[in-house]
């Protein structure tokens, strides 16, 4: 089960161009705005990553408005465990759970979460906000992914799963993210 104290968010990549051209575009973003609010009325500890930033444009506005008080982490690499201020935050937010969000589920996604769990993390990908141009290479991503011992989620599971309780302080809010 999660526990708020020790999960943490991870954004890949919902940038540019890219972002609206992925399956399901428009779903995937609205989902992952509804979590990353969810995981900030929550306190949890979010890092964003952006690949190349330079050629692929910025996080769309939608998120990155959400997103204001941090700044993205740039990487090349496809796996961001071989970024090394990726690793840096992902030590300094003291944490052992992460929630993976955004895209290519079968490139950046696949590699990041991979590498993650041999980092000695628990990772659960929201499937419900994570995507690939073809939905072949989302399903394809998720089950090789699951054959590693990587689980999946929902935004509305995980996001319930780490409120517990109605009587919760947060409880109100997510209800409101998921109506």
């Amino acid at each position: 089960m999660l526990e708020k104290q020790n999960t943490g968010l991870i954004v890949i990549d919902i940038q540019g161009k890219l972002a609206r051209l992925v399956h399901d575009s428009d779903v995937l973003i609205a989902n992952c705005e509804k979590l990353i609010k969810g995981a900030q009325a929550l306190s949890l500890p979010i890092i964003w990553l952006e690949q190349n930033p330079e050629k692929l444009g910025p996080t769309v506005d939608s998120l990155a408005a959400i997103l204001v008080n941090q700044q993205p982490i740039a990487k090349f690499t496809f796996d961001a465990c071989l970024e090394p201020k990726f690793i840096e935050a992902v030590q300094e937010a003291n944490v052992d759970s992460w929630l993976i969000c955004g895209i290519e589920a079968h490139i950046c996604i696949y590699q990041s979460a991979l590498n993650l769990k041999e980092l000695g993390c628990d990772v659960q990908l929201v499937g419900d906000c994570i995507s690939s141009r073809s939905l072949e290479n989302k399903t394809l991503a998720i089950s090789k992914l699951l054959n590693h011992g990587i689980d999946t989620t929902s935004l509305e599971m995980c996001l319930f799963e780490l409120v517990k309780d109605c009587r919760a302080a947060e409880f109100k809010e997510i209800l409101g993210l998921i109506k």
